[in-house]
């Protein structure tokens, strides 16, 4: 079944409620890049009248959590997969509509392949960067995933 953004943000609904509640939503998506886009509004706002780190991580770990998903699903194999470590840069206020977005889908495939290959566990780095409606840089997220082969029971 191929993944796209309508059944990502389904799944959202109902796994991620959090983050569908503040309006972090899937807008594109393809092998190599996906887009996610949250606006900044009273429910998801922070004391200083701008959007909150949390939500800026959810719209951002999206991004690289959906590129990972579409590859694993491509592949046809059972994979876990799980962020081990992130990194986060805050450089402006983020009001209006945020967008975010990761072009490290081509970093997946070859650790999938080793992993597939070899059994064992991989790590890849992947970074999305947040810009506002001017084109100015917000915040820029890095996620350190684990993708690991699920045991057969």
């Amino acid at each position: 079944m191929a993944v796209t953004p309508s059944k990502i943000n389904m799944f959202s609904f109902f796994k991620l409620p959090s983050a569908w509640w503040c309006g972090v939503r899937l807008r594109e998506l393809d092998k190599y890049r996906s887009v996610v886009t949250v606006k900044h509004r009273w429910f998801n706002q922070n004391p200083f009248n701008s959007m909150f780190w949390a939500v800026q991580g959810m719209a951002a770990e999206l991004t690289t959590g959906a590129l990972m998903i579409d590859q694993i699903e491509a592949s046809g194999k059972k994979i876990s997969m799980l962020v081990a470590n992130n990194t986060a840069n805050f450089s402006k206020k983020a009001t209006g509509r945020i967008t975010f977005t990761c072009e490290d889908g081509h970093l997946i495939k070859e650790a999938l392949d080793k992993t597939i290959a070899t059994g064992e566990g991989q790590t890849v780095w992947m970074k999305s960067v947040g810009v506002n409606t001017d084109g100015v840089v917000v915040s820029t997220f890095k996620f350190e995933w684990t993708l690991r082969l699920k045991k057969k029971k």
